[in-house]
């Protein structure tokens, strides 16, 4: 009996150490595969593949009665929709008004924005005086403004634009403004014993430091961007993005709503990525790990 137990034993442990290689393996081929996923190219047939699941998914469940078309739209609908309106031009020409407005505004909102913010950097006794009326105004939603806006300036494209740049010159200012603060004071210590100028420490420090906070502030103003060209074209436009989901709206054209919401997804994607690329370009030492930098 001593040895049939022994002997049970073995094959148990040859069984046991037979089998770890065969993990082993099985876990090496998983990784395998997630690796060659693990790539752009990859991650994009997988981010692609959902999205079509979602929209059969979608489809499906309106065929079948379980999903509201009135209420919900459909995925068939609104292809035919976005078919019908870039081969009239009207969705193109919706889209490039937008697109106008929103860059228009951010251009200028965070310009005026950063240069504003920089410039408190000089004076200690200005930044402290105007912090509250910044932090006030801040903190009013700026939609709320855009009645008054709209009776200011009209009801064009000059309206659109200002909207705009009062969302975005706040958040610019406010960001530069405390990455100046940030500036290594050791450096700037070290240029005053040098006898450097308050404006070559400015040139030298403060700049070159902001400049990175405010670049990646531009992923943020660039969505208020958007945000304050639709609400302008919500209140009164005759066209735009902003314009065509109203409309649509309003006449429970869901398909069409989904249309120029879907529109402004991509517009908001790719210029995100765009502002991704430039960071690249002038930052190049910032992005250097690989790892995806999302801020929102």
């Amino acid at each position: 009996m001593p040895g049939a137990a022994a002997a049970t034993a073995t094959a148990q442990r040859a069984g046991g150490n037979a089998s770890a290689p065969a993990a082993a393996r099985g876990q090496g081929a998983s990784r395998r595969r997630l690796r060659a996923f693990d790539t752009a190219a990859g991650r994009f047939l997988l981010q692609l593949l959902a999205v079509l699941v979602f929209f059969l998914l979608w489809e499906a469940g309106v065929r079948a009665g379980w999903i509201s078309e009135f209420l919900i739209g459909k995925p068939s609908g609104i292809w035919a929709i976005f078919i019908k309106s870039v081969m009239d031009g009207s969705l193109l020409w919706d889209t490039g008004y937008t697109l106008f407005e929103a860059l228009l505004g951010f251009v200028a909102g965070t310009a005026i924005g950063s240069v504003l913010g920089l410039a408190m950097w000089y004076s200690v006794f200005v930044a402290r005086l105007v912090e509250p009326f910044i932090v006030a105004i801040n903190s009013v939603p700026k939609i709320a403004l855009a009645p008054i806006v709209l009776l200011w300036f009209g009801t064009g494209l000059v309206s659109k634009v200002a909207l705009v740049v009062s969302m975005t010159a706040v958040v610019a200012l406010i960001a530069a403004y405390q990455a100046a603060k940030d500036a290594d004071k050791d450096l700037q210590a070290l240029l005053y014993s040098m006898g450097g100028s308050k404006h070559q420490i400015f040139y030298g420090v403060i700049v070159p430091s902001a400049l990175p906070a405010i670049i990646a502030n531009f992923r943020i103003n660039i969505g208020l961007g958007l945000v304050g060209a639709v609400v302008g074209e919500f209140i009164s436009s005759k066209y735009g993005l902003g314009h065509l989901i109203y409309t649509a709206s309003s006449l429970y054209d869901l398909n069409s709503v989904w249309v120029g919401l879907f529109v402004l997804m991509l517009v908001g994607f790719l210029l995100y990525h765009a502002i991704d690329a430039l960071e690249r370009n002038l930052l190049p030492w910032k992005l250097d790990d690989g790892r995806p930098h999302i801020q929102v």
